[in-house]
C-alpha cells in the first residue's frame, strides 16, 4: 500500500475514511453507501467506525475494529501505531513537553521523551501545523505515531491533572519542607476533618489517582518508596513490580501522611512501623479493602498498601485453580468435624484467599466459626474475627485459649509460629474442633518436619493432622496472544525431575498484546500439593523423620508435587515451564 501524501491540513472525517477503506478493498460498496448517509458525528470518526463493527471486506469473518483501523491508517500515512500504556510513561516528563491547552487544542499527547527525539501520539495524521512550533521549542525532532483517539483524550486529562497536582503539592511555598512537624501534617489533618484547604486538595488528588489507577491495573500492592531526592510509586501486578510514578520527596511524604490519616494511624509517629486499614470503592463501585503498612527507612516512611478485592472470595475453587482430585481431597479434609488442616507457602501465595474461601463455605448458620489473625486480612460478616494485639499480650496461643471458651465449631489460626500455638491448636483438635491454619514452609512434607522441630510429639501429629496443602500462584498465559511451540525437552526434564513424565508435543509461549499489556500473561491461578494424612503416611511420622521417604509414600497415595501440578498446567497450555520453575521450589533429593 502506498503512503498517502496530503498537502492540506484537514481533520479526519467519516467520508475520508470510508473512501480510503473502499479504495483499498477493506469495506464493501453496500457498507460504504450506508455510511455515506451518516452525518453529525459527535465522536471521532475512527471511534464511530470501530464501535459500529463494520465487516472487514479483505478479511472474511473479521471486523474493522480499532486495531485494524489504526493499522490500516498507519500504513496509509506512514506512521507507526502506538498503544499508550500509562505504566511505561513518565507522566511528569511528558506533561512538561507542552501545555495542556496546546495538547487539547491539537489533540496530541507526548508519550516518550528520548535523548534523540520526542514521540507525539495523535489520531489526526493529516494535521501537522503544530510540528514546527513544537520542534522549535523542544529543540529536538518529533516522531509522530498514531493512537486510539479515546486513549489520547483520556490520558491527556489524566496525565495533566496528575502532573498539576504533583506540581501544586510540591511547590516549596505551599509545603514548609524544612519544618519537622510540618504544616503539611496539620494541613492534612484540617482537610481530613472536612475543612476546605486548597493546598491539601493536591495531595487528595494524587492519592485518589493512585488508588483508582491501581484498581484499574489489577494491582495487588501499591509501594510508595522514599529516596533522597524523590520517591517512587510501584504497583505489583500478577506478582511482578512495575514502576509507575516518580514524586518529589516532599510530595511522597505528604502522600504517606494522607494515607495514614485515612487509615487512622498515628500521624506524628514516624519512627516505628505501623499498620492500618481503609475501605474504599473501585471505579465499578465495588467495595475494596486496603491493608496499610509503614516502615521507617533512611529517607522517610515507606508505605505499602495491599489491596484485597472481595470479589476474589466469590470465585469458585475451580476459578482459583483448585479442581478435580485436589479439590476432592481438600473438601474431604475440611469436611471432617475435627482435626487440623494446614495451608503452607510463602507470603503472597494465596493462602489467605484459600482459607477465607473455605471458611465461607463452612460458615453455615448452625456453625460458630472464629478466627484469630495478625492482622485481620479481610473483614467478613460470616464469622467472628479477633486480631492479635501484642501490646496487651494477646498473641495466637492466648487468643486460641480465649476462643476455646467461646463454644466454637471451627477455628482459624492465622499462623502457627511456635510450640505454644501448635499445642493450643492440637488441644482444640483433640477436643472435637476443626482447626485451619498456615505454616511458612516450602512444601507439604516439610510442614510435618516443622511441627516435629517445634517440639510437637509425633503421636500428636499423627492423631490431629488431617492433611496439608502447599500452594503457589503462577501467572496464566494470555489466551488472546499465546502461541504454541515444540517442547524444550531439557527444560521439561529439569521441571519434572526426578520423575520421568512424558512431555507434551507442544507448549504455549507468551507473546504480548494490548489485553495483557505486552507481558504475555494475564491473571494468576494456584498450583497445589496436597498431602493427605493416610495410614501409610502416619507410619512415616516419627522422630528422625525422612522427608524424602514421606514424600515418596504420599506420592504413592496420590499426592502430586507443586512442580508436577505446574507441569500439568504447562501441558494444558495454561502457563510456561519458566513460570512454574520461578515459583515452585525444586525438591531436596
Amino acid at each position: 500500500m502506498h503512503i498517502e501524501e496530503h498537502k492540506t491540513e484537514e481533520r479526519l472525517t467519516l467520508a475520508t475514511l470510508v473512501r480510503g477503506l473502499q479504495a483499498d478493498g477493506r469495506i464493501g460498496a453496500e457498507d460504504a453507501s450506508r455510511l455515506a448517509h451518516s452525518a453529525g458525528l459527535r465522536v471521532h470518526p475512527l471511534v464511530f467506525l470501530a464501535e459500529l463493527g463494520v465487516p472487514d471486506a479483505a478479511n472474511p469473518g473479521a471486523l474493522l475494529d480499532m486495531p485494524a483501523l489504526l493499522a490500516w491508517l498507519g500504513k496509509r500515512t506512514g506512521q507507526d501505531v502506538y498503544r499508550i500504556d500509562p505504566l511505561k510513561i513518565n507522566v511528569s516528563t511528558v506533561a512538561d513537553v507542552m501545555s495542556r491547552a496546546f495538547a487539547e487544542r491539537h489533540r496530541i499527547l507526548a508519550v516518550e521523551v528520548n535523548e534523540s527525539d520526542v514521540v507525539i501520539a495523535s489520531s489526526e495524521p493529516y494535521i501537522s501545523s503544530w510540528e514546527s512550533n513544537l520542534e522549535h521549542v523542544l529543540r529536538k525532532p518529533i516522531r509522530r505515531v498514531l493512537a486510539d483517539p479515546r486513549d489520547v483524550t483520556r490520558h491527556t486529562a489524566e496525565f495533566y491533572s496528575m502532573a498539576s497536582s504533583v506540581r501544586g503539592a510540591g511547590s516549596a511555598d505551599k509545603l514548609n519542607v524544612n519544618s519537622k512537624l510540618g504544616n503539611l501534617e496539620q494541613m492534612l489533618e484540617l482537610g481530613a476533618m472536612g475543612e476546605p484547604d486548597a493546598n491539601d486538595q493536591h495531595i487528595v488528588n494524587v492519592v485518589d489517582w493512585l488508588l483508582q489507577y491501581a484498581f484499574e491495573q489489577r494491582a495487588s500492592d501499591i509501594h510508595v518508596e522514599p529516596r533522597r531526592d524523590q520517591g517512587f510509586v510501584r504497583f505489583r501486578i500478577d506478582g511482578v513490580l512495575h514502576n509507575v510514578y516518580e514524586l518529589p520527596a516532599q510530595v511522597t511524604a505528604a502522600v504517606c501522611s494522607r494515607v495514614k490519616i485515612l487509615g487512622r494511624m498515628d500521624l506524628a509517629e514516624k519512627r516505628r512501623p505501623q499498620d492500618g486499614r481503609l475501605k474504599t470503592r473501585s471505579p465499578q463501585g465495588n467495595e475494596v479493602e486496603l491493608r496499610l503498612s509503614t516502615l521507617p527507612t533512611a529517607f522517610g516512611e515507606k508505605l505499602v498498601m495491599r489491596i484485597f478485592d472481595p470479589d476474589v472470595l466469590q470465585r469458585s475453587f475451580e476459578q482459583l485453580g483448585l479442581a478435580e482430585q485436589d479439590l476432592a481431597h481438600w473438601h474431604n479434609m475440611t469436611g471432617e468435624g475435627n482435626g487440623i488442616v494446614l495451608v503452607t507457602g510463602p507470603t503472597g501465595s494465596g493462602k489467605t484467599t484459600t482459607l477465607y474461601s473455605t471458611l465461607r463455605l463452612l460458615a453455615k448458620p448452625e456453625v460458630n466459626v472464629c478466627t484469630i489473625e495478625d492482622p485481620i486480612e479481610m473483614v467478613e460478616g460470616a464469622f467472628n474475627q479477633m486480631q492479635v494485639n501484642h501490646s496487651i499480650k494477646l498473641d495466637f496461643s492466648s487468643g486460641v485459649r480465649a476462643l476455646m471458651r467461646q463454644d466454637p465449631d471451627i477455628i482459624m489460626i492465622g499462623e502457627i509460629r511456635d510450640l505454644e500455638t501448635a499445642n493450643m491448636a492440637i488441644q482444640a483438635a483433640l477436643t472435637g474442633h476443626l482447626v485451619l491454619s498456615t505454616l511458612h514452609t516450602n512444601d507439604s512434607p516439610s510442614s510435618v518436619s516443622r511441627l516435629l522441630e517445634l517440639g510437637v510429639p509425633p503421636y500428636l501429629v499423627k492423631a490431629t493432622i488431617r492433611g496439608i496443602m502447599s500452594q503457589r500462584l503462577v501467572r496464566m498465559l494470555c489466551a488472546n496472544c499465546k502461541t504454541f511451540h515444540a517442547t524444550d525437552l531439557d527444560a521439561w526434564k529439569q521441571l519434572t525431575q526426578p520423575w520421568d513424565i512424558d512431555p507434551p508435543q507442544q507448549v504455549a509461549r507468551p507473546v504480548g498484546c494490548a489485553q495483557c499489556r505486552d507481558t504475555g500473561y494475564i491473571g494468576r491461578q494456584g498450583i497445589y500439593e496436597i498431602l493427605v494424612n493416610s495410614r501409610a503416611v502416619k507410619e512415616q511420622i516419627k522422630s528422625g523423620l525422612d522427608i524424602n521417604e514421606l514424600r515418596n509414600v504420599a506420592m504413592g497415595e496420590g499426592m502430586r508435587t507443586l512442580r508436577i501440578s505446574g507441569a500439568e498446567r504447562v501441558a494444558r497450555g495454561e502457563t510456561t515451564i519458566e513460570e512454574v520453575m520461578r515459583v515452585a521450589p525444586p525438591l531436596a533429593v
